[in-house]
């Protein structure tokens, strides 16, 4: 059986639509349902979209025994055309739900990624990155005329092309990486073992679910604990499973209830990570700016303090307008810090030291007990 599928029409009714608290799995039409959901309210997207993998008959391997591959109506359309169409149906559903800052992230396979991301392009979503995704454990290429097909590839987008302020967590993937920058290819393997969710006959209960290796990577590197997820094609519910667990909310469409029904069930049995474990990684950057001078407001240090550093090779001293002097020449802490090394850039913060009772204290370690106070307020 070959389906041709368009998506909703575009007058579809848009009814309102209320956030479920934790999550929500919906049966239906991906388009029809995303459009009752409110126009720029979604923080982040997962699409697992069908593949189109124009299978032609069946697939055997050498000792003639029968692949289990894709081979589900859900994944056949009666042309290019019409998976196309289809294509243009959901990410204009999609990119309407997005917030300005929300992001997509869009899976395929050599069969449809190419066609999907220049349907994204001619929408106006602005591509940020592809990631490929190299599998440890592939399916081999049973017939010896190809390349194994080791690999996916997974489209990061922006809304378009001015998005300014999307998430992503820069600091905590590189902090997790031995404090190297995270890179665009990535080797998880395969779903499988216990993670694989089967029936009572003991089969797939889908045929292309993804390892949560993949999403939580996904989740964790473009979004926050709180923020809205929507996965157009549910499937078996690992963009929820994952969601829940790190504690971000979820809806999620599928047409075919019985993927919705396991899902439910595999969702509701995660339990959600301690909040301690998902806490925002606050950078230098995101940190609320504090001058140097309101350390001398405060009391902690005085003018006419002395700063060192670490060796006490250079010393300076702390003025009442909270610029600091060493000899004749008077700056900022990062400028006379640069003076004092002969260098042309300093950061002060981490180079001077004030002494007290107990011995020296970084001036950094100050800021960060008002930083403290005001992330407590």
């Amino acid at each position: 059986m070959v389906v041709s599928r368009r998506g909703a029409s575009a007058k579809a009714p848009r009814t309102q639509f209320e956030y479920p608290s934790e999550h929500e799995i919906i049966v239906g039409d991906c388009v029809a349902e995303m459009s009752k959901l409110p126009a720029k309210s979604v923080d982040l997207i997962f699409a697992d979209p069908p593949y189109n993998l124009q299978l032609k008959g069946s697939l055997k391997r050498p000792d003639e025994s029968q692949v289990d591959a894709v081979d589900d109506d859900w994944d056949k359309f009666s042309s290019f055309a019409a998976y196309d169409d289809f294509t243009r149906a959901w990410l204009l559903a999609a990119r309407r739900i997005m917030k300005p800052s929300a992001t997509i992230w869009v899976i395929g396979s050599y069969h449809n990624i190419f066609r999907v991301g220049a349907m994204m392009q001619d929408l106006g979503f602005w591509l940020l990155n592809d990631i490929v995704w190299r599998k440890t454990n592939p399916m081999p290429n049973f017939r010896g005329r190809r390349f194994t097909n080791a690999h996916e590839t997974m489209i990061w987008a922006a809304r378009d092309e001015n998005a300014k302020g999307y998430t992503f967590n820069y600091e905590t993937l590189k902090a997790a990486n031995e404090d190297v920058q995270a890179r665009s290819d990535w080797l998880i393997p395969l779903c499988t073992g216990d993670e694989r969710l089967k029936g009572a006959d003991g089969k797939k209960v889908h045929p292309t679910q993804k390892p949560e290796q993949l999403l939580a990577r996904v989740l964790l590197s473009s979004s926050k604990p709180g923020d809205l997820v929507v996965d157009p094609f549910n499937g078996t519910g690992t963009t929820g499973a994952v969601a829940k667990r790190l504690r971000r909310r979820y809806v999620g469409f599928e047409r075919d209830s019985t993927y919705a029904e396991a899902a439910r069930a595999r969702i509701d049995a995660v339990e959600p990570l301690p909040e301690d474990t998902l806490k925002p990684f606050v950078t230098a950057r995101d940190a609320p700016r504090v001058a140097f001078s309101e350390l001398i407001e405060r009391g902690m240090i005085s003018p006419g303090a002395r700063l060192v550093d670490s060796k006490k090779r250079h010393g300076a001293l702390v003025r009442a307008d909270g610029a600091i002097m060493l000899g004749d020449k008077v700056g900022s802490i990062h400028r006379i810090g640069a003076v004092a090394q002969g260098s042309e850039a300093c950061n002060g913060w981490t180079f001077w030291h004030v002494e007290t009772a107990k011995g020296l204290r970084l001036i950094d370690e100050l800021r960060a007990e008002i930083r403290s106070e005001m992330a407590a307020g």
